[in-house]
């Protein structure tokens, strides 16, 4: 079972149940969370997921009784891997990191078998918010990048099923896992390629500089994001999975084949 049903990444564990030829049970997965974790929403999305939400989803969520004998999976962020090593993590940003981590530490504390899978940042063929990019890009509207240099981890939504259902059928109690694809890379870097790939040769950046006027239509929290670099691969992966889109290269095709099939 799942929470989240009408999400894209809901939409995505729906596809992959109704294919699968043995279906993990008993288990709960907990993407409750999951909805602003991508940078497609230039962080207006975390506005309704505040930090004491973030917290209070996860307890409601171990709360319901129906869910004591099942194995819990716990999607949670793989960006929290680059605020504990030490990473830049900025005033908005840090109420966000201090609850998913308390969030964590209350799967784990429960009692019951459990562990959690941090997921690099989402993209797929049903985002809104990448469609909302392309509309941008098609009007030559410039988007606030990030630092080139600093790179995040990304991951195509129906690779994030795929790991949160081996999850649930290995069964690692007790495990902090990550499911991200095999190439960080930074936020500047995903959306240039996705621009050129829609037709958009010269897409604009905001300038940095002009960061705090940017707040009108870009929220702190985005640019906090894509400033927190990770470093390295994102490690222990899901044991048994490997991401079918090695890098956001290869998933931006999965999307925009997709796309011509609509």
């Amino acid at each position: 079972d799942y929470n989240a049903r009408g999400s894209e990444l809901g939409r995505a564990l729906a596809r992959q149940l109704k294919g699968a030829k043995d279906a993990p049970g008993p288990a709960f997965i907990n993407i409750a969370n999951q909805a602003p974790n991508t940078l497609l929403h230039d962080g207006r999305a975390w506005k309704a997921h505040s930090p004491a939400r973030l917290l209070g989803d996860t307890l409601k969520a171990l709360a319901q009784p129906s869910r004591e004998k099942a194995f819990f999976v716990h999607a949670s962020y793989a960006f929290l891997r680059a605020a504990e090593a030490g990473g830049k993590v900025g005033d908005t940003l840090e109420g966000i990191v201090e609850a998913a981590l308390a969030a964590e530490q209350a799967v784990l504390s429960s009692g019951r078998p459990a562990c959690v899978v941090r997921l690099g940042y989402l993209y797929g063929p049903t985002s809104e918010d990448l469609k909302a990019y392309e509309l941008a890009f098609s009007i030559g509207r410039p988007y606030w990048a990030g630092p080139r240099r600093n790179l995040q981890h990304h991951l195509h939504v129906a690779d994030a099923a795929s790991a949160l259902l081996t999850t649930a059928t290995a069964r690692p109690a007790g495990e902090v896992l990550y499911a991200a694809d095999a190439h960080p890379a930074s936020f500047s870097s995903f959306m240039d390629h996705f621009a050129r790939r829609i037709g958009n040769p010269v897409p604009l950046h905001i300038p940095r500089i002009g960061g705090l006027m940017a707040q009108f239509v870009v929220k702190r929290e985005h640019q906090q994001m894509t400033a927190l670099a990770v470093h390295g691969p994102a490690t222990p992966q899901v044991p048994g999975w490997k991401p079918a889109f090695a890098d956001y290269r290869a998933g931006i095709a999965d999307v925009l084949a997709a796309w011509e099939k609509d």
